[in-house]
Order: C-alpha cells, then sequence, then structure tokens
C-alpha cells in the first residue's frame, strides 16, 4: 500500500464524520445530498490516486524505453484461459442454435470453425512461436 494511501484514510474518516454529525443536525431530508457530497469526495480522490498510478506507470514503461529494457509483459493465467473458453462455450450455444437455424449444416460448421479459432488465437497468444522460427538467444550480447 502506497503511503498516500494511508494519509487519505484519516482525512476520509474525518469527512465520513463530519457527513454522518451533518445528517444528525440537518435531519434525514438532507441525506441524499450529503451521501452524493460525499461520494463526489471518494470519487475525486479515487480519480487522483488511479491518475498518480497511470502517470507512474506511464513514466516507468517510459524510462523502460528510453534505457532499452523490456518490461515484463503481463502473464496470463490458467484461470484467464479457462474462463475464456467456458464462456466461448456457453456463447456457443446460441451461435450455434441461429446458425444451424438460418445457415443449416454449413452455417453450423462455420459457427464453430470460428469458435474453435478464436479459442486457439487466444491460447496461443503471449507463447513463443514453435512453427518453423528459431527462437532468439535471451543474451544481451548477440545482436
Amino acid at each position: 500500500m502506497d503511503s498516500r494511501d494511508t494519509e487519505l484514510k484519516p482525512e476520509l474518516k474525518k469527512e465520513l464524520d463530519a457527513t454522518l454529525q451533518a445528517r444528525q443536525e440537518l435531519g434525514a431530508d438532507y441525506e441524499p445530498a450529503l451521501v452524493e457530497s460525499f461520494l463526489e469526495k471518494i470519487e475525486q480522490r479515487l480519480d487522483g490516486t488511479v491518475e498518480r498510478r497511470v502517470r507512474r506507470e506511464l513514466a516507468e514503461r517510459q524510462m523502460a524505453a528510453a534505457r532499452g529494457t523490456r518490461t515484463a509483459a503481463p502473464v496470463e493465467g490458467f484461470g484467464e484461459r479457462f474462463g475464456f473458453g467456458v464462456i466461448s462455450l456457453i456463447l456457443a450455444i446460441p451461435l450455434s442454435a441461429i446458425a444451424a437455424v438460418n445457415a443449416d449444416f454449413e452455417g453450423l460448421v462455420v459457427c464453430w470453425l470460428g469458435i474453435v479459432g478464436v479459442n486457439v488465437v487466444h491460447a496461443s497468444r503471449g507463447r513463443p512461436r514453435m512453427l518453423g522460427k528459431r527462437s532468439r538467444s535471451s543474451s544481451d550480447w548477440e545482436d
């Protein structure tokens, strides 16, 4: 957790306490306005935090690009591939029905070729190609 994040907690606690105190003084009639005001303050703080993190990430990537180093690519885990496969199979049911009704067997074949193709492309994303191409050496000394 960032030190700025821990600094925000007491501020947000004070804001919440002030909002609750105002609600007690003003009554339930002003509750929606008070809640909306508090949520706007939280949203502004979240936007600022996200903006700082995005700027920091962009700066790190620019520095890495300027130095000529590679940033680590996001690693897809088994869960993402499995989830993609499950969702594509769930979506395959209505797509198959639509294809079979509108274009008979040929439409069904085209539909399933598309489903298999999308899953193959997704599964092979991020993996080194092994179809006749030599993988480059990981040494920095070779050109």
